[in-house]
């Protein structure tokens, strides 16, 4: 295993944490990185298996509320239940299409402009949605109503296709249906966890005969780094967005969407 190449899992671990709770597509920005540094990644499990390392920054920023919802499981506490059924109904439907379209997945994991293009679509889409929102009516989590987990969850589905954003796709949903900024943020957080787990898992099974004992350091590099940096993101986030609104991570979009089919335009 060369430095160069444990330098690269760094980077591209530290893009992960970075991006994957923001509305910029982490995997949108794995894709074009590893594009432009030729970082070798048969099957694409790299990429997939680094996103535990943003997972593990979720449970440990927010590991007071979910030892709160898992101890109020055992008493059968309704707020914890009422919880705990929002995000699987949030879960559900990623589970379901995932499974069915795995394949055409894995191909569009191939191609940068794909993920150029539709960086620079969801962020004027994010723009138009930013003016669309009115007055919100859902602000805890625990209140949502069913209907609107699930809601909430089909419009995750969208995130399949790399540079949508899985974070994007489900706050940007979750924002048009009336819930606030702040607990359209969170219940993303929260979502990722069981969506993002059983991604990866699934992922490293269909994807076990390319994995090679070298595999392991690259994937620990990135996991650490995607975990720090995820961390820091999941800490500061729920303030920015409050304060700031969505538009910044927009602009952000169509920048580096634009440059990168320039670049590719230009056979670089």
């Amino acid at each position: 295993m060369d430095l160069a190449h444990l330098a690269e899992a760094l980077l591209l671990g530290l893009l992960e944490g970075l991006t994957e709770f923001i509305p910029v597509s982490s995997t949108g920005h794995l894709v074009i990185a590893g594009h432009f540094i030729g970082f070798r990644d048969p099957g694409n499990t790299f990429k997939i298996a680094i996103q535990l390392g943003a997972i593990l920054a979720v449970c440990v920023a927010y590991r007071q509320r979910l030892i709160g919802v898992a101890a109020g499981l055992l008493r059968r506490d309704d707020k914890a239940i009422r919880f705990s059924i929002a995000v699987l109904l949030g879960f559900l439907p990623a589970l379901f299409v995932g499974l069915l379209v795995y394949k055409q997945i894995k191909a569009l994991l191939e191609n940068p402009a794909g993920v150029a293009v539709a960086l620079i679509v969801g962020g004027l889409a994010i723009l138009a949605i930013e003016r669309m929102v009115r007055q919100p009516k859902h602000h805890i989590v625990e209140d949502f109503p069913t209907s609107l987990s699930l809601r909430i969850g089909l419009m995750q589905c969208l995130a399949m296709i790399p540079g949508v954003s899985r974070s994007g796709a489900t706050i940007m949903g979750a924002l048009l249906m009336g819930v606030d900024r702040r607990a359209a943020a969170e219940f993303s957080f929260f979502l990722a966890i069981p969506t993002m787990a059983a991604a990866t898992a699934y992922d490293l099974y269909k994807q076990r005969h390319l994995l090679a004992l070298d595999d392991g350091l690259t994937i620990a590099v990135g996991f650490v780094a995607a975990f720090l940096s995820g961390l820091l993101v999941v800490r500061g986030l729920v303030n920015f967005v409050s304060r700031y609104g969505f538009a910044p991570f927009a602009w952000y979009r169509i920048a580096v969407g634009s440059v990168v089919l320039i670049l590719l335009a230009l056979g670089i």
